[in-house]
């Protein structure tokens, strides 16, 4: 893995490009510097620290930084490790979850000028205070998003295990193809609904400085998926870019009684941290879905508040995703006939200008994806 990154960074300084190489922690849990192999050195059911445990997260990144860089030397490439500090990421002290307040690159730009080539410590920052503070989930992506915005960068390529972003998960749908091209937007909403794409934190940095990002197999020499501002700017005309699916979702449907008000049961939801979705309000009833885990204190909620309901357990929310939708009569046509074609009851749906999403029985979630896919030859 080592080696096929350093390679794709000489092919890239060999192509005329100053480079910078944001790195990961190496390897998963049981890896020697693995963060969570780090993480299980504290005692065990102990409440540790914050602060001292973002210190020990950050070690996974420093280590590759230094490898990093080491291995390149041996390959006749000058570079240089940077923790996030000498990066110039400055963040606030929210310890696990911080986020990036100023860039400084100076000190990578002054590298760059000198023909050396920066390897970034990725996940990591430093408080005001001095402290080394973590990003959290898609860390080092976003710290990758955050440099290329700083640094006006022509693109920012993110090195994964797999091609790009799919039409849908090739784990479902044996015919799913990498996306081509599509917009910052459309992966918010893959990531939304359920796909395993890029941290949206990493896609919001990037669509805020302005910076394409491409993601791409760091083992093979596919093109991969680049993900940018405008559907105007994309070569793909299909009105769909992705079938995504979130399953273990369950349905809630409220009969009204006299005098209740939606506003007062959607308050206390919301006040013991229960997320809903898909929403509709009739005049005889409210319905929503909820995440299965969410069940017995919705179920409390409701109860306290002496509302006649009743769930509907084990569904999935199948969704289509696509920038070109928008004023395009007859996609939910399509997508109702093509449901209902395949046998999966529609129990609820809901839209916006660039997502169509149906509820149907977790049974029936892989054949609902397989049926959209097809529908709209995403296999092509």
């Amino acid at each position: 893995g080592r080696k096929s990154a350093a390679k794709k960074i000489m092919e890239a300084r060999d192509a005329g490009y100053k480079v910078v190489a944001v790195v990961s922690a190496m390897g998963r849990k049981g890896a020697p510097y693995a963060t969570d192999t780090l993480l299980s050195l504290l005692i065990p059911d102990q409440i540790s620290d914050k602060r001292d445990r973002d210190m020990l997260m950050s070690c996974g990144e420093t280590i590759s930084s230094v490898v990093m860089a080491d291995l390149l030397l041996s390959m006749g490439v000058k570079a240089h490790a940077l923790t996030g500090f000498q990066a110039g990421f400055l963040t606030d002290d929210r310890f696990s979850k911080a986020s990036c307040i100023e860039m400084h690159p100076g000190y990578i730009m002054k590298m760059l000028e000198e023909d050396i080539t920066p390897i970034v410590a990725g996940f990591q920052g430093i408080s005001k205070n001095g402290d080394i503070t973590t990003l959290g989930r898609g860390g080092s992506d976003t710290t990758a998003s955050l440099l290329g915005g700083a640094l006006h960068a022509e693109r920012v390529e993110i090195y994964t295990d797999v091609d790009g972003i799919m039409t849908a998960d090739p784990r479902v749908v044996d015919d799913a193809t990498v996306i081509d091209e599509v917009t910052y937007e459309e992966v918010f909403q893959m990531a939304n609904q359920g796909a395993k794409v890029i941290h949206p934190r990493a896609v919001e940095a990037a669509q805020q400085g302005d910076v394409p990002l491409v993601i791409k197999n760091n083992f093979s020499e596919h093109k991969g998926t680049i993900i940018k501002e405008s559907v105007a700017k994309c070569e793909n005309d299909k009105v769909i870019s992705n079938v995504a699916c979130m399953k273990n979702r369950t349905q809630v449907i409220i009969n009204r009684m006299k005098n209740s008000e939606e506003s007062r049961v959607l308050k206390e939801l919301a006040k013991n941290g229960i997320s809903i979705d898909l929403i509709n309000i009739f005049t005889d009833r409210v319905v929503f879905t909820i995440d299965e885990g969410d069940s017995m204190i919705t179920k409390k909620v409701l109860n306290d508040l002496e509302e006649d309901f009743n769930f509907r357990k084990d569904c999935a929310k199948v969704t289509a995703i696509g920038a070109k939708m928008h004023g395009v009569p007859g996609v939910m046509s399509r997508i109702v006939k093509a449901l209902l074609g395949a046998g999966c009851e529609i129990y609820q749906s809901a839209d916006s200008h660039m997502h169509i999403s149906c509820l149907v029985k977790m049974k029936d979630a892989e054949i609902a994806v397989k049926a959209l896919h097809k529908e709209f030859r995403l296999m092509e």
